[in-house]
């Protein structure tokens, strides 16, 4: 192995080398700088490996514990939170939103309901008014603008990834019906009892293991202006209002944030594990966290289109169940087309394949250029697949 190479950590199955082996050649090969990667199998875990570095000047090797902002990885624990609600009955999927909070209706949007919030359908991709980051951090802020504002199209008809908004809007329904924010709700009902090394946002005494996110390449000014010249309003809302990136998501600010559509924090393993949970029917670990079918539910699609916001970056379209993304014809999570997951901006997913019993989860912190399906990704998910 080269010097430029760094050793991998961990263990993996005999079954399992092809998932060594594309773990190893991210570093060769595509240019990883820091990552971990686990695979289960029936909720047994097969594979563990991490390696590299946990920051730009290579001071801080990755450890078995180095945590890493995973950006819209975090989409579906969030998810999970309202789906442990809709099973317990405290949560009607098929209810308006403004049932639980009733500012909501406003501006139209009285036939908005939970499912099209968890579904990216409720027309509320970005917020229309310019909102900075500061304001991003605030909670109670950012909801009040979403409940007061007119839908980009309208709800129900069509998708449109909402990238930041998605965690405030399920978030917030999760809050009315609980009482609490959808972080301390997950960590009181799912990762704490499960022992899940995953927050939103991130403690201040866990800043020491958390790794360094470093940016993508940066296009030039004018492929920048040519890039967005091709978005419409409701995409350009979406992904830049506010703009965040590795150095933002570093700042003791974002970490301190709740942003559950971006700044949930973990490693590897948590991020398996969660997404365990989907691939184990609503069980991981020997504990049951959702009856069999309210997790089957998670992934009842919702109408396959061309993505409102995402559309231009893909050449097929896609379809977003409640919560995840379906694998679909693509096969972005893999050859099951009921498989489901989420990617992260730059890099991170988790799948689930309860068809197969397998769930991984990736996470490094060399971001790349794409808000999903990275080689890098793509890789691990071929090598999984090829071992079953």
């Amino acid at each position: 192995m080269s010097e430029h190479v760094p050793q991998v950590h961990g263990h993996c199955d005999a079954r399992f080398t092809a998932v060594r082996a594309a773990f190893e050649e991210n570093f060769r090969e595509r240019d990883e700088l820091g990552a971990a990667v686990t695979v289960t199998v029936d909720g047994v875990t097969v594979a563990d490996l991490w390696g590299g570095w946990a920051d730009a000047a290579h001071t801080r090797p990755w450890e078995r514990d180095t945590l890493v902002n995973v950006w819209s990885t975090t989409k579906g624990p969030v998810a999970l939170c309202a789906h442990v609600l809709a099973d317990r009955g405290l949560l009607d999927l098929d209810a308006p939103v403004a049932v639980y909070w009733p500012e909501f209706a406003a501006a139209g949007k009285e036939k908005v309901l939970v499912r099209h919030l968890l579904s990216h359908r409720a027309g509320l991709a970005g917020l229309r008014e310019p909102h900075s980051l500061e304001q991003l951090y605030d909670w109670e802020l950012t909801v009040a603008r979403l409940a007061a504002m007119e839908p980009w199209w309208e709800p129900g008809t069509r998708s449109g990834y909402h990238a930041l908004t998605y965690g405030f809007l399920v978030g917030e329904v999760v809050r009315r019906v609980s009482g609490l924010l959808p972080g301390a709700f997950l960590e009181r009902e799912v990762t704490g009892p499960l022992g899940v090394d995953f927050t939103v946002g991130l403690p201040e005494k866990e800043a020491g293991r958390a790794a360094e996110l470093v940016h993508p390449p940066v296009a030039s000014a004018s492929e920048q202006a040519a890039i967005f010249s091709q978005l419409a309003p409701v995409a350009l809302a979406a992904l830049t209002n506010p703009v965040a990136g590795a150095a933002e998501a570093n700042s003791p600010q974002w970490r301190a944030a709740e942003i559950p559509a971006a700044n949930g924090h973990g490693t590897a393993r948590a991020v398996a594990a969660l997404y365990g949970i989907f691939a184990g029917r609503g069980s991981f670990g020997g504990r049951r966290v959702l009856s069999v079918e309210a997790a089957e539910r998670m992934r009842e699609g919702q109408g396959s289109c061309r993505d409102l916001v995402l559309g231009a970056g893909f050449a097929h379209d896609t379809e977003v169940a409640l919560g995840l993304w379906l694998s679909g014809p693509n096969g972005s999570y893999g050859p099951n087309p009921r498989a489901f997951g989420h990617d992260g901006f730059g890099g991170s997913c988790g799948l689930a394949d309860p068809e197969a019993g397998v769930s991984l989860g990736y996470v490094m912190n060399r971001m790349g250029p794409h808000i999903a399906d990275d080689p890098r990704k793509t890789a691990l998910i071929e090598a999984l697949y090829s071992a079953l």
